[in-house]
């Protein structure tokens, strides 16, 4: 009896690329292009590096800009000895007051230094992160979705990234959000510290960034790789699982890791009036001297300054560098593989 011809139905295939309809395997070379978009639909392996780069560029800008103003509020109310005028109860309330009181465009004052780090600095991350998981999982999993590595990863990545954005979004930028901040651009404060601390004041938060961010970087990528699973097994491209995942991912890591971010607020900001009451001269250093000052001065409950702010900023800041990472890795890909069939 004649064996029917088969053929590859796209019937069940969910939205993404994929061959077009009614298309039949011809031949090899057909089948090869398919399995390309196939292997697109369990994101993220297929993708290539420019595309990672791409993609993880669009994503950092759009989320830095986007959240830039809740993201100068959780830099004030971390502030562990306020100005009296700059004493906030919620974020809404705060932005309200600073439009009010500063200005319409205060809370955006050193946004073009961050969105200047954030394109390198996020396509930089993306591509290592997606690089070195593919490889990890490889091992611990032969192919599989390992925890680990996503962890591992996640870590290994935000060395690259903070190395580009440690000067940019920790030393200049805090420095101008803070309240009656004397500098009103950013090349006024890159030289006011560059002459007044050293070329070193730009990486001296480098370490505690990274022991901040590393822990930050673990819980959030296992976090949301552990709910892709749940969400979107056959790991397609899916904007609500994306939304959903990201959002809950940078909530937990972001809860998780306050008490390290409000010491490292305190050692980009070396806040003059707190480092005076307890009588510290100099630049305040170190993640442990940090952690002591914090504690005195505010006790177990100063370790959480600001908790609200940066949870607020983190769900829709991850959020959105997810969805928009994911977006563009599916298009840009889509186009790539389009243009060549």
């Amino acid at each position: 009896a004649a064996v029917p011809r088969m053929e590859l139905s796209c019937a069940r295939a969910p939205p993404g690329p994929g061959p077009p309809p009614g298309a039949a395997i011809a031949d090899g070379d057909q089948f090869d292009q398919y399995e390309e978009y196939d292997e697109y639909e369990s994101l993220p392996s297929g993708a290539a590096l420019g595309t990672h780069m791409v993609a993880g560029a669009v994503a950092g800008i759009m989320e830095h800009t986007v959240m830039y103003p809740v993201d100068s509020v959780k830099t004030r109310m971390q502030s562990l000895q306020p100005d009296p005028k700059a004493q906030y109860r919620s974020v809404f309330e705060a932005l309200k007051k600073i439009v009010l009181t500063e200005g319409f465009w205060r809370p955006l004052r050193g946004i073009n230094v961050t969105m200047l780090g954030a394109g390198p600095a996020h396509a930089m991350y993306f591509a290592c992160y997606e690089k070195m998981k593919k490889s990890l999982s490889d091992t611990f999993q032969h192919g599989g979705n390992s925890h680990l590595a996503n962890g591992i990863a996640g870590s290994v990545a935000t060395l690259l990234h903070d190395a580009v954005m440690n000067p940019a979004e920790a030393v200049v930028k805090q420095r101008m959000q803070m309240f009656n901040s004397p500098y009103t651009s950013v090349l006024s404060c890159v030289r006011t510290v560059q002459r007044t601390e050293g070329l070193g004041a730009f990486y001296r938060s480098y370490t505690t960034q990274l022991t901040m961010n590393v822990p930050f970087q673990a819980i959030h990528f296992i976090t949301y790789e552990f709910l892709q699973e749940q969400l979107n097994p056959l790991r397609e491209y899916n904007p609500q699982s994306h939304i959903v995942a990201g959002a809950v991912a940078g909530a937990v890591a972001a809860a998780a890791t306050t008490p390290l971010d409000v010491c490292k607020t305190l050692l980009n900001t070396q806040e003059n009036v707190a480092l005076s009451s307890m009588n510290i001269s100099g630049h305040l250093s170190g993640m442990l001297n940090a952690f002591r000052t914090v504690y005195q001065l505010g006790g177990v409950w100063g370790f959480f300054k600001g908790v609200q702010a940066r949870v607020i900023y983190q769900m829709p800041s991850t959020a959105i560098a997810w969805s928009v990472y994911e977006f563009f890795k599916y298009f840009l890909t889509k186009h790539k593989l389009e243009n060549r069939t």
